[in-house]
């Protein structure tokens, strides 16, 4: 098959997904930029603090920001949250006490919880499962959507021990479409009907896709990590915690200690990527989105199953193509790699990553170690053998990246032929 025609025509066919790409990314372009101007933006805001840390008005300044932003309360911004799972557990152990329940309603939550609810793990490593909070998971139906039903049987049996509705956006390493920010909302009006439980949403890779976010409708406490979505592309490190006042207090006592919380924490200079990093965000995730689409229609005409296909409207920016076995994996990881713009002379091989049940293969010729924003590939080596496919910080290069992505996929056909 000639890629670079069918490139052209998948190009024609998504003028329409594209268009409307546009349209939110203007949207969401305007809501932050009236974010940083109703907080007064100046160079002063990035000026950077040292020791405790008092009194920095840019990391005050950028906490409204995204409270503003995500129509929040409050917000807890800070390069020192390591990744979105150390986001996540921030959030978890700020609002779950002993005897208390995680309820998670699409199905058990990313692997790298796994060690942090207490399913897998040693004993005694601190685990939520350590502390005596119990989980219990509902998986969604086989149609994606939830299983209202058993949710709702699950809220009867443990009652008022449920104290959070866990809700992950996106599918991480499940085969599952993503849910929207309106199927979020009924989650959130369907458990405060029934329960007085906190409705928390790991909002990762599903930032600005939208033209609302989770906390629009409902939710109590959305979590995010700054190497996806919201970084723009430009801050290095860092995550979020924004919600109701009174959680985002309760997380600033976990991040920090209870006292202290969210007012102290030195920013060290890393303010003004942080503020850079938000404002380029809605642009970047348009990038990313376009380049799904077109991942999408690629492997679609060469013959693989994608979630979600090419001309579905999306609500994360990760496109799942179906590999079908182990080489196949390996052989899209690996083009994805040769077509970045870091490290393309390596060749990926499946390790045991910290965190993860199975083997991954991970691509990521990424300027920031891990960034998901940036055109990266990973997949747990065990059947179907999925590969989730995420980013591009510029529709073209990640075009680039797929185009090299199904030349590998095609010579490694060929060769096991």
């Amino acid at each position: 098959m000639n890629l670079t025609e069918l490139s052209k025509e998948a190009e024609k066919a998504l003028v329409p997904q594209f268009a409307h790409i546009d349209e939110v990314a203007q949207y969401n372009t305007e809501k932050v930029l009236n974010a940083f101007r109703a907080e007064r933006v100046s160079e002063g805001t990035f000026a950077p603090s040292s020791g405790y840390g008092y009194d920095d008005r840019g990391r005050e300044t950028l906490d409204r920001i995204y409270a503003r932003v995500f129509g929040a309360e409050a917000a807890i911004v800070r390069h020192s949250i390591a990744c979105g799972t150390h986001a996540l557990t921030i959030g978890l152990f700020a609002l779950l006490r002993p005897g208390d329940v995680l309820l998670s309603l699409a199905g058990k939550p990313y692997d790298t919880l796994d060690e942090v609810i207490g399913i897998t793990g040693k004993p005694g490593c601190g685990s939520l499962r350590d502390f005596g909070v119990d989980y219990e998971a509902i998986d969604l139906l086989p149609d994606g959507t939830p299983d209202y039903g058993a949710i709702a049987a699950a809220l009867d049996k443990y009652g008022r021990r449920v104290k959070v509705a866990f809700i992950q956006r996106s599918k991480g390493y499940l085969d599952r479409p993503t849910l929207t920010v309106d199927e979020i909302g009924e989650l959130a009006r369907f458990v405060k009907e029934r329960s007085a439980a906190y409705v928390m949403v790991d909002n990762c890779y599903g930032e600005f896709t939208e033209c609302k976010e989770p906390t629009e409708v409902g939710a109590d406490l959305i979590v995010g990590s700054l190497i996806k979505n919201p970084g723009g592309g430009i801050a290095e490190c860092g995550g979020y915690l924004a919600g109701k006042a009174s959680l985002i207090e309760l997380c600033g006592y976990r991040l920090t200690s209870p006292g202290e919380g969210t007012e102290v924490g030195a920013t060290l200079g890393q303010t003004k990527p942080m503020f850079k990093g938000l404002f380029f965000a809605p642009h970047v995730v348009a990038q990313a989105l376009k380049t799904a689409h077109f991942a999408a229609y690629i492997f679609s005409a060469l013959g693989y199953g994608t979630e979600p296909t090419w001309d579905k409207t999306r609500s994360d920016i990760i496109q799942v193509v179906r590999c079908g076995s182990a080489e196949t994996l390996v052989a899209f990881c690996r083009g994805i790699q040769a077509g970045s713009p870091v490290d393309a002379y390596v060749t990926c091989e499946p390790w045991q990553m910290p965190g993860y049940s199975d083997p991954v293969v991970m691509a990521a010729g990424t300027f920031t170690q891990g960034s998901s924003l940036e055109l990266s590939a990973d997949g747990p080596i065990r059947p179907p053998y999925l590969a989730y496919f995420q980013g591009g910080l510029t529709y073209e290069s990640g075009k680039v990246g797929i185009l090299s992505a199904a030349a590998a996929v095609m010579a490694a056909g060929k060769a096991g032929q």
